[in-house]
């Protein structure tokens, strides 16, 4: 006798702080295609397992979430979720998303009280943050740098993505490039860096964040004078 799959249909329906957080993650890490047959099917996909279980769980979904094994042991598993729905494939359309979006995914129209937890889902899904020590020249002071970024497939995402920062306040400068292997990075320095700190889980309203990107703000921060 087959599982019956449950899923709360109207998830993204209406905006939400853990909707908004969703959909995020899913314009970074997410998917959705249509089978042959017909079928609509959306996925998630992370390397870190707690947040697709998180992502579930706020689904109201009890489908399976499934792993590859990575061969080479320098790689971490993936973990996916996915759910096979009509209905909140139409949905997503209607938000922005489309099928194969890498290239082509275009910045939503986000309410304002639900803009912060967006962008928490996207950085967790497709955001970097990194810090180091360094000498100065000609200085006895160590300079510490911190660097956060967004990758996309689609510079226009992150174009819009630049200018939806600025005119919040957010970051007053940062950099957008196009990598070599074709994919774009928008990037910023230390003081919009920590001002996106501060976007990203001052107010975590959703709840839903990766507890190890936070760590390396915290371990930055802890480390200033």
């Amino acid at each position: 006798m087959p599982i019956s799959r449950n899923v709360n249909l109207d998830f993204f329906k209406v905006w939400s702080h853990e909707m908004a957080y969703v959909l995020g993650f899913f314009a970074a890490d997410g998917n959705m295609m249509k089978s042959k047959r017909g079928n609509h099917y959306i996925s998630f996909y992370s390397t870190d397992h707690h947040i697709i279980k998180d992502i579930r769980e706020r689904l109201g979904s009890n489908h399976k979430i499934g792993v590859r094994v990575s061969a080479n042991l320098k790689w971490r598993d993936m973990y996916n979720l996915q759910i096979g729905s009509k209905e909140m494939f139409n949905d997503l359309l209607v938000l922005g998303m489309t099928p194969n979006k890498s290239k082509t995914l275009k910045f939503p129209c986000i309410p304002e009280l639900y803009f912060n937890d967006f962008l928490r889902g996207y950085f967790d899904g497709d955001g970097h943050v990194s810090w180091g020590i360094y000498p100065r020249k000609n200085r006895p002071t160590l300079q510490k740098a911190l660097i956060v970024g967004f990758t996309s497939g689609s510079y226009e995402f992150l174009a819009d993505l630049h200018i939806a920062l600025k005119n919040k306040d957010i970051v007053n400068k940062g950099s957008l490039f196009t990598k070599k292997s074709s994919y774009s990075c928008l990037q910023f320095s230390k003081s919009d860096s920590l001002s996106i700190y501060d976007c990203l889980y001052k107010t975590p309203s959703s709840g839903l964040y990766l507890p190890r990107k936070k760590k390396v703000f915290d371990q930055f921060i802890s480390l200033r004078v």
